[in-house]
């Protein structure tokens, strides 16, 4: 065993951000999905700080070496680790931006130009629309008078601007024009307001389409804002900062739940900074006093950057009308077999049928919703909510089941991070129609999903019917989020469903379980068990193996558990999108471990277990990562594949992500990702994997 058995969890998921950069990279991904790779890092970047690398600088501040969290790292070494990675990919990301901008330029006349490039013909326009559209909307502080700056927004981004001033005389004397010593700068910050596109497109001339960043606009009109100073020069150049997001949530028993979690949400404006990022080619006198001002210090990541911060709004990069510089979109396909245009309460009686968004459509989780408001034998519905859309059918549906006369239940996870004002939002106008709403167990995130409803039959006896997901009940995020639902009518796996219902309610009362696999209680032992099941297994002469995707792996016990099965001479296989703390491939260690990262077109999502138990596999689908936080600190749960047809089709999805030889990384010691050797044939696997749901849905029709 090699004394470093663990790649540390912060530079890890790093090196997956590093992943989304290669995309944005890549010259065979279509050049507006390239800027939406950008942004999609940006924005990634941005709640890494308010998150992870907040939590490693409390560490630090409070004096804790916190080795044993940190995969054997002092935080404060981490601290400079982190910030050295981040300024390395920082510098990339310019680079990778200039070449997609410049080919959109050269290859398609589309011009992103700054204020330096406004055309006469443009000038109009460009004066108009900040005087119309921006002007009302800048929020504009001048700081020399304040003797303390105002608290400036997490992740907002601010135009730093300073005024070189006009000399003044001396007064009675006739000279030349000295610099007053109290009045030769004025500093100014103005916030770029987040109401207006950041994109701004201009009107086409010559057959090319000109767009001008916000930024850029306001710094054109820079003398428009500030004409009643008397300045000799004027510049302006970006900053930002980050702040913690934890949420500290007060102990006032008076208060209510979601009064408590909507004043943290509220208090995040106070949180600490912990990112500093600012243009580079800002003068040092004005980087030294913005930074005074705010209190930045060197336990902060203070990152230079380019002209331009919040890259996470090349997300909404402007379309312009070529299909070209965008993905193909293929139209979502049906479940073989469950229509809907029938009753899915009644196809789900029949059989179970598995959901593989978004390959097939996310709309028979609505329609299920849908039906069972309308459905007069439908008595109750109880469901989990991690994330909704920001315009939810869910959340109507069961409004309307409400309507309806039925007892809905709702399990609203407020401590969502980053959907909590959306959550309380929600939560607040559910509970005024009438939806019985639950916030959770005290000290445990809820982050299941799971939804059953109970019907009465013809037999006067109420029959379970419901669905249990890996993802989100979010209409928007399944278009682009990889998930399976599985719909199902098994009386005993839903019974166990309620089960954690009650213990929603009912905090200190425990079940047992013989179907899922349930977290906090049981996930651990249980995975162990299956695992070491494996173990015994190979050492019998059986066949062995361990398959499993998810989106991180970071819990030490079960990556020693893992290293175990491979030592033991079990094959595992591991398909993980995000954070991995194993390291594979390691003789005497992980030999018998391969590990791959699939970066595409949509983000891999679903978390499935495959335990091959001596040829007759044992299959779930799961919303727990194997993370500490999922093991021990939510409740989560993992669900059996009975149906033989399911099972395979979870089998075979693994199976065609495995031979991805187009979009995998490859995990190792050295953290390079590494592409997969690329081999004939081709494989693509989420290209594939639509063309396998193509051809179950053409064999099914014959």
């Amino acid at each position: 065993m090699q004394e470093n058995k663990y790649i540390n969890r912060e530079l890890s998921w790093l090196q997956f951000n590093t992943r989304v950069l290669q995309e944005a990279e890549d010259e065979t991904v279509p050049l507006i999905e390239r800027l939406r790779f950008l942004g999609i890092f940006s924005n990634n970047l941005d709640e890494f700080f308010k998150v992870r690398y907040a939590t490693v600088k409390r560490i630090d501040l409070a004096g804790k070496a916190g080795k044993s969290a940190l995969g054997g790292m002092k935080a404060s070494k981490l601290l400079e680790d982190i910030t050295k990675v981040v300024i390395k990919q920082q510098s990339e990301s310019l680079k990778i931006l200039d070449k997609i901008q410049q080919r959109l330029r050269e290859e398609h006349g589309i011009c992103v130009i700054n204020e330096r490039e406004v055309s006469e013909s443009q000038q109009k326009f460009v004066k108009d629309y900040f005087l119309s559209q921006v002007s009302p909307a800048l929020v504009t502080i001048v700081l020399n008078d304040l003797e303390e700056l105002p608290s400036l927004k997490d992740s907002a981004a601010y135009l730093a601007v300073t005024m070189e001033m006009k000399a003044s005389k001396p007064a009675g004397k006739i000279s030349k024009l000295v610099k007053s010593p109290t009045n030769e700068r004025k500093y100014v910050l103005i916030e770029i307001p987040r109401s207006i596109e950041r994109f701004v497109v201009l009107p086409s001339e010559d057959e090319k389409k000109y767009i001008i960043i916000l930024d850029d606009l306001i710094r054109y009109n820079l003398n428009s804002i500030f004409n009643i100073f008397e300045y000799e020069t004027i510049s302006a150049h970006m900053i930002k900062i980050t702040r913690d997001a934890e949420l500290d949530i007060d102990s006032d028993l008076s208060k209510s739940f979601i009064e408590k979690i909507s004043e943290s949400v509220k208090d995040r404006i106070k949180g600490d900074p912990v990112r500093f990022v600012y243009d580079k080619n800002i003068d040092k006198a004005t980087l030294n006093y913005l930074m005074n001002k705010m209190g930045i210090d060197h336990a902060d990541s203070i990152i230079p950057g380019g002209r331009y911060h919040n890259r996470r709004d090349y997300m909404g990069f402007p379309r312009l009308g070529s299909k070209e510089l965008l993905y193909d979109t293929k139209e979502a396909l049906p479940i073989p077999g469950l229509a809907l245009q029938t009753s899915l309460i009644q196809g789900t009686g029949k059989k179970d049928h598995m959901l593989y968004a978004p390959y097939q459509s996310f709309s028979y989780v609505v329609k299920f919703l849908r039906e069972a408001a309308l459905d007069p034998k439908v008595k109750t519905i109880k469901i989990t909510i991690y994330r909704l859309a920001k315009i939810s059918h869910i959340a109507s549906s069961l409004i309307n089941a409400v309507k309806n006369g039925k007892k809905v239940l709702v399990q609203i996870e407020l401590r969502a991070r980053f959907d909590e004002a959306a959550n309380i939002k929600y939560a607040e106008q559910m509970q005024r129609e009438g939806v019985k709403l639950i916030f959770g167990v005290p000290g445990l995130k809820v982050h299941c999903k799971t939804c059953v409803i109970e019907r009465e039959e013809n037999n006067g006896k109420l029959k379970k019917y419901g669905f249990i997901s890996t993802g989100n009940f979010n209409e928007s995020t399944s278009k682009i989020y990889t998930d399976y639902t599985l719909f199902t009518a098994n009386q005993e796996i839903l019974k166990e469903v309620n089960k954690v219902f009650d213990f929603f309610e009912t905090n200190y009362k425990v079940s047992k379980y013989r179907h899922l696999i349930v977290s906090p209680h049981y996930t651990r032992a249980v995975l162990t068990k299956l695992i070491q099941n494996e173990i015994d297994n190979q050492l019998e002469g059986k066949p062995s193996g361990i398959k499993l995707k998810l989106n991180s792996l970071s819990d030490y016990p079960m990556i020693d558990k893992l290293y175990q099965a491979s030592r033991a001479g079990v094959k595992i296989k591991l398909i993980i999108r995000g954070i991995n703390c194993l390291i594979p491939g390691v003789p005497g260690m992980s030999e018998n471990i391969e590990a791959i990262s699939v970066v595409d077109k949509f983000l891999e999502h679903p978390r499935v277990y495959i335990f091959e138990n001596a040829t007759n596999p044992r299959v779930y689908i799961s919303s727990a990562d194997l993370m500490s936080r999922n093991l021990d600190n939510r409740v989560e749960i993992a669900c059996p594949i009975y149906d033989k047809d399911i099972k395979q089709e979870v089998i075979d999805g693994f199976e065609i992500s495995w031979s991805d030889n187009v979009k995998a990384r490859v995990f190792s010691e050295k953290q390079n990702n590494a592409y997969r050797k690329k081999t004939k044939p081709r494989v693509r696997s989420q290209e594939a994997l639509y063309d396998y749901y193509l051809n179950k849905n053409e064999n099914y029709r014959k």
